[in-house]
């Protein structure tokens, strides 16, 4: 078991992708190497933190509710689909990501928290809104 965790941990450490773990209750208790290159806060800095520490201020209403009705009914909304939304780096900047999320139990089948995998897609986002732009401006 031991080997198992410790390549858990290497792999989770090594992988492009943010990989955010919280509990029941929101707060962060799992923060990978690529969650620091995206958000700007160090594990130190989020561990323990609630999740609004990255979720913009207009949205946190609706992710509240979203997260309290996954935890509550075992059952996320999009089932593992990614989807694009907003989030906050450390500095204020704001960006687009690409998120899927996963409910984690206890092995008893009772949800223990949730755990997002993200990826930075403002680039592609900025540069399809640049082509829209530009579409319509030429029409």
């Amino acid at each position: 078991m031991n080997d198992a965790c410790s390549l858990s941990e290497r792999i989770l450490g090594s992988i492009a992708d943010a990989v955010i773990y919280a509990d029941r209750s929101g707060k962060i208790g799992r923060w990978n190497q690529a969650c620091v290159t995206l958000f700007g806060f160090s594990a130190q800095e989020a561990l323990g933190q609630g999740l609004d520490l990255i979720i913009p201020e207009h949205l946190r209403a609706a992710h509240w509710r979203g997260f309290e009705a996954a935890i509550s009914s075992g059952s996320t909304r999009l089932h593992g689909r990614a989807t694009l939304t907003r989030a906050v780096r450390k500095d204020g900047g704001k960006l687009y990501v690409e998120m899927s999320f996963a409910l984690v139990g206890d092995g008893q089948g009772a949800v223990q928290g949730s755990v997002a995998v993200a990826r930075d897609v403002t680039l592609r986002v900025e540069q399809e809104r640049l082509a829209r732009r530009s579409a319509s401006a030429g029409a």
